[in-house]
């Protein structure tokens, strides 16, 4: 499978681009990036050439790997799957839902392939562990909180991301939280959200199985205090996620591109991508905002 890259920021140079090229099952055919000279650099690196047009790199490509803002990345990748392309996407797929679905639509009327990559779905430890509590069920309560340090230190890659800094913890790790709290508790029922410091929210749900659930999101948290914490609370006792095991983003990214060149459709879809985009909205709506 030929794949072309779409960005050439950070999460691409960290994980996309060394992923698609060290992965058997595909060729890093190109890279198109907003920056000329990063995607040429970014080509010589990893492999494939450098395009100065997203078009011509999709026309000449069996599938795409996205790395773009989400303004950017539906928009893109719509056009991609329309011409027939297969989608190796980002979270969040979308920044509207409007535009979330009509990245479905489009796959669904092409029957492209799709993967939105929420990172501890793919990671193989992460995965593992959620789907024994998935498993085991009888859950009463959750809670996935994400304390991120991007605009609370002055180390983060990320921390020039204008995106991130419009939409905050919400918008950012909020597809995270919700990658990990439905495949357990299952869909979203009730939405609730309420601001705290800086872009902090806290997001409350109802699922499906009658259990509720938590979430602390931010990007500006003072560096002593990030970090990532899960658990799950029910019949099966007290389930935390355990420190340590999870492996580099290029593994779990390996696994993304396995999944897309898979015969089998992954959860992680657009569909889902679409999912999270509208959970995120409501909330958002419910912070008015």
């Amino acid at each position: 499978m030929r794949v072309g890259l779409l960005g050439t920021g950070p999460w691409a140079l960290k994980a996309h681009a060394p992923a698609l090229a060290a992965h058997p099952g595909v060729e890093l055919a190109g890279v198109w990036g907003r920056r000329p000279e990063a995607a040429e650099q970014l080509a010589r690196e990893f492999g494939g050439r450098a395009y100065g047009d997203p078009d011509a790199l999709i026309d000449d490509v069996d599938a795409v790997a996205i790395a773009l803002p989400p303004s950017l990345q539906a928009p893109l990748a719509a056009k991609a799957a329309r011409a027939g392309r297969h989608l190796l996407l980002d979270k969040p797929l979308a920044q509207t839902v409007e535009a979330a679905r009509e990245v479905v639509t489009a796959v669904e009327s092409t029957g492209v392939r799709s993967v939105v990559f929420f990172t501890l779905r793919f990671d193989a430890g992460a995965s593992g562990w959620l789907e024994r509590q998935a498993a085991a069920g009888q859950w009463f309560t959750g809670r996935a909180d994400w304390y991120g340090a991007v605009f609370g230190g002055d180390t983060s890659p990320y921390a020039d991301s204008p995106w991130r800094r419009e939409k905050g913890g919400l918008w950012d790790v909020g597809p995270h939280a919700l990658s990990v709290l439905l495949p357990v508790l299952g869909d979203a029922t009730e939405v609730h959200a309420a601001r705290g410091p800086g872009d902090l929210v806290h997001l409350t749900l109802r699922h499906d199985s009658g259990a509720s659930s938590t979430s602390v999101l931010t990007l500006t948290s003072p560096p002593a205090g990030a970090g990532v914490a899960i658990e799950f609370r029910g019949a099966p006792g007290i389930a935390t996620f355990p420190d340590g095991v999870s492996g580099p983003a290029t593994d779990a990214m390996a696994r993304a591109i396995d999944a897309l060149t898979a015969a089998e459709p992954h959860p992680c879809d657009a569909r889902f991508g679409l999912r999270v985009t509208e959970i995120l909205a409501a909330a958002e709506e419910a912070l008015g905002s």
